[in-house]
This record gives structure tokens, C-alpha cells and sequence, in this order.
């Protein structure tokens, strides 16, 4: 084996850019950035051993221009790239052009992206590899007719979604067939201006289903599962709480070995989540495969003990997995509330100068974040300000721990998501445990 990488070129902002440094400065990796104009004084880029700007009239160009980016990583002589989630992180030509470059990528071959990006392909990928798939079409739809064909097999209601798509966008259900031929219309559009492909399928819609994904890890050959998260808790498809574990032991260790023997059946390297809808007998249907580290990664690091982040490096330097499934022992419960800067009543974002800014800290809790006081957030990025999270013996201490932890946290400045978490706190469904994906819908006396 090598000696690893001395240098890896960061390609993302925000928390999770910050997340990446510390693991590379843990390592002992130096720590390269890109940056645009907003960030300059972002405090990822303040902390990192050299930040390379590129500065772009568009400010999400910074970040999303692959030959920029590319070239870089080739100037400043770095190993290897880090995508973190979003931007470049699942495009198949950047990691086509990082790989013509002689440069790592840290994750998945272009050819796994390109395979997992594809909804229909990846269905079928899984399904042959036994994983549990809702009942739907196995290519492309194009017109209403096939579509209503298609559904009075399947049994309405039925979703269409875009095939190369993500985060909920352009996604129509359908209860009748009368509502067809505009439902496809809609969707084929929106995933035409959103990714250029307006390709779209149908598939069962799961009714009072819960979200729930399990974390793998995996070298190229060998896969190996960190458990469940358990994510309903969402508005616009977006997740605004995270917890785990969810299940028993044995469905664990069920649904564990399906992933793994996905993975490994695509040749898997790197960090990926694989999502499912579990319905309200307590069966899953595979959703998607997030190729990448996830936002919520946190929440697996706080019951499982183990740096995610730096285990995903590790793989994509050419160690094999330094773990066996023996080694993975869940410990008590762990809560991710996402502190968005955004109004609680429509979830619009709410960029401004935090004005003063104190996160909690103390047994039990941990905050990912990027913002401090003075920090000016933008409003062409993503909207997530930091990542509050509480651990505990079990999932009542974990609540009344975050409980503590969010009344601590105080930001002025800029309208902010605490007050609605606070609530969902206290909401007696919550604390049942009796959530699905239409909780917040369910629930609208919570938005404020």
C-alpha cells in the first residue's frame, strides 16, 4: 500500500467543508480548498492550509465548474478531491475527468455514479442484487396512455419521478387515471429544466410510509453496514430530523445484509446511504442509493463511534476496510436537528448577518457549523446553518437532551428553524414515535 494522500483538494463550503478539514487535519493530510466570492472569510477557507478562489458572477459556478475545479486540483499538485454532498458530488463527468487527470476521487468510479444516477438502472440493479423494490415501470414512460396502462397493474395511487433526479423535484402522485396526462406534463418539464432529461417513470406510491436508510461502507469488494437512520421528518422532500437506531436487531441485520450484497454486487467504493420506504406493515422498498457522505452521517458517527468521513478517505487511498460487520455495535440513541436559516411558517430562506451566535455544548451533544458571529450567510446557497445533534443512553434522554441543547443555542439575525424543532420536541406523535414522511403536512399547528 502507499503512503496516502498529503494533499486533498476540498471541493464544497460550508459545514461539511469544515467537517472534511478537521477529518484531513486528524490524518495529517493537508487541507486544500476552492472558494468563491461569498466565502472568502468563510471560516473552512480562514482554516485551511491553502484556498484556491474561483471567483464567478454566478456564485454557485464557484463551485459547480468542473474544469475549474479540475484544474485546481491539478495546480495545487493535490492527490485527490472530496466532494462532501451536493455541487459535484455525484457528477459522473467530474469524476471522469479527475480519473483522466490521474487525480483521486474520494468516492464511488464514474461508471457506479453513472449507474446509481439513473433511477430506472439502479432499481433494476438492486432488485437483481435482492433488494425489495415497490412495483413499477422498467423504462422510460413517455406518454399518459402507458402510464394509465401501467398503473391500473401496479394499483393507484401511484408517484412519477424523474429518472435522473433527486430531492424530490418534479414528483407527482397520481390518484386517478383522469389526473394523468397533466401530472406527466408537469413532472417531464420540471425534470427537463432541472436536469436536462425528461425521462420519467412510475412506480407504487408508498401511503403513511416511513424513511428510513442504512449507512454502508465499502472498499470495491467488500461492503459492511453501520446501521439505520430514520429521517421522516421533512418539508419538501428535504429532512429536517434525523435519529436512530429505528429498528430491531433482526430486521437490522436483514435489511444490512441486502444493502451490503448491493453494494458489493455494483463494486462499490466508498461511503453511500441506501434509502427505503417502509410502509405501514413494515415492509421496505428500496428507494435510492446516495453515493456520497449525507448530511446526516453524524447521527451513525454518535451511535456507532466511528469517523465516517475519515473511513471513506481511508478506502479511496486503496485500504480495504479496516472493519468486519462484528465490529459494528450500536449504542444508545442519537437526534440531528437541521438549524436552517428559514422562516418556520414557509421555509423561506432568510440570508443576513448573524449578529450574535452561541451553539450549545457539553455531555451528550455535538454541533457541525460553519457560522459564527458576524458570519454573513448567503442566499444563493443552501440554507442549513448548523447541525445540532444529542446523544443519550435511549431516545427519551436523547429528546430531553436536545430539548436542553436547543434552548441553549441562540441566533439573532437571521429567522431560523429552532423554534419549530423546540415544538416538535414536545409533540406528543413525535415522542410516540408515530412519524411518517406526511408528519410535518400532518402537523401544521407547529409552523408558527
Amino acid at each position: 500500500m502507499d503512503m496516502g494522500f498529503k494533499r486533498v483538494l476540498i471541493a464544497n463550503r460550508g459545514e461539511i467543508a469544515l467537517r472534511i478539514l478537521r477529518t484531513l487535519r486528524d490524518m495529517g493530510i493537508e487541507a486544500a480548498i476552492i472558494h468563491g466570492r461569498e466565502d472568502r472569510l468563510s471560516l473552512p477557507v480562514r482554516l485551511a492550509d491553502v484556498a484556491y478562489p474561483i471567483m464567478r458572477a454566478n456564485p454557485l459556478d464557484s463551485y459547480l465548474d468542473i474544469e475549474a475545479v479540475v484544474q485546481a486540483a491539478k495546480d495545487l499538485e493535490c492527490d485527490a478531491v472530496h466532494p462532501g454532498y451536493g455541487f459535484l458530488a455525484e457528477n459522473a463527468h467530474f469524476v471522469k475527468r479527475l480519473e483522466e487527470e490521474g487525480i483521486t476521487f474520494i468516492g464511488p468510479a464514474s461508471g457506479v455514479i453513472t449507474l446509481l444516477g439513473d433511477k430506472i438502472e439502479a432499481r433494476a440493479a438492486m432488485e437483481a442484487a435482492g433488494l425489495p423494490t415497490a412495483k413499477g415501470s422498467s423504462e422510460p414512460i413517455s406518454s399518459a396512455e402507458v402510464a394509465s396502462e401501467l398503473a391500473d397493474e401496479i394499483g393507484y395511487p401511484v408517484i412519477i419521478k424523474a429518472a435522473a433526479g433527486g430531492g424530490g423535484i418534479g414528483m407527482q402522485i397520481v390518484h386517478a387515471a383522469d389526473e394523468f396526462e397533466g401530472a406527466l406534463k408537469l413532472c417531464q418539464g420540471r425534470a427537463k429544466s432541472a436536469f436536462g432529461d425528461d425521462r420519467v417513470f412510475v412506480e407504487k406510491y408508498i401511503e403513511g410510509a416511513q424513511h428510513v436508510e442504512f449507512q454502508v461502507l465499502a472498499d470495491g469488494e467488500k461492503a459492511i453496514h453501520f446501521g439505520e437512520r430514520f429521517c421522516s421528518i421533512q418539508r419538501r422532500h428535504q429532512k429536517l430530523i434525523e435519529e436512530g437506531p429505528w429498528l430491531s436487531d433482526e430486521k437490522r441485520a436483514e435489511v444490512g445484509a441486502l444493502v451490503c450484497a448491493g453494494a458489493e454486487s455494483v463494486g462499490y467504493k466508498g461511503l453511500a446511504t441506501f434509502e427505503f420506504l417502509r410502509d405501514k406493515n413494515g415492509d421496505f422498498y428500496f428507494l435510492e442509493v446516495n453515493p456520497r457522505v449525507q448530511v446526516e452521517h453524524t447521527v451513525t458517527e454518535l451511535i456507532t463511534g466511528y469517523n465516517l468521513v475519515e473511513l471513506g478517505i481511508r478506502v479511496a487511498q486503496g485500504e480495504s476496510l479496516p472493519l468486519t460487520q462484528d465490529d459494528i455495535k450500536i449504542r444508545g440513541h442519537a437526534i440531528q436537528c437541521r438549524l436552517n436559516a428559514e422562516d418556520t411558517t414557509n421555509f423561506v430562506p432568510s440570508p443576513g448577518r448573524l449578529w450574535e451566535c452561541h451553539f450549545p455544548s457539553g455531555f451528550g451533544i455535538r454541533c457541525d457549523t460553519h457560522a459564527h458571529p458576524g458570519y454573513e450567510m448567503p442566499g444563493c446557497f443552501d440554507s442549513l446553518l448548523a447541525k445540532l445533534l444529542t446523544w443519550g443512553p435511549d431516545r427519551e434522554s436523547a429528546v430531553r437532551r436536545m430539548r436542553t441543547a436547543l434552548d441553549e443555542t441562540l441566533i439573532t439575525g437571521v429567522d431560523h428553524l429552532i423554534p419549530l424543532h423546540r415544538r416538535i420536541m414536545d409533540e406528543k406523535d413525535f415522542l410516540a414515535g408515530d412519524i411518517t414522511i406526511a408528519y410535518i403536512d400532518e402537523h401544521q399547528e407547529l409552523l408558527g
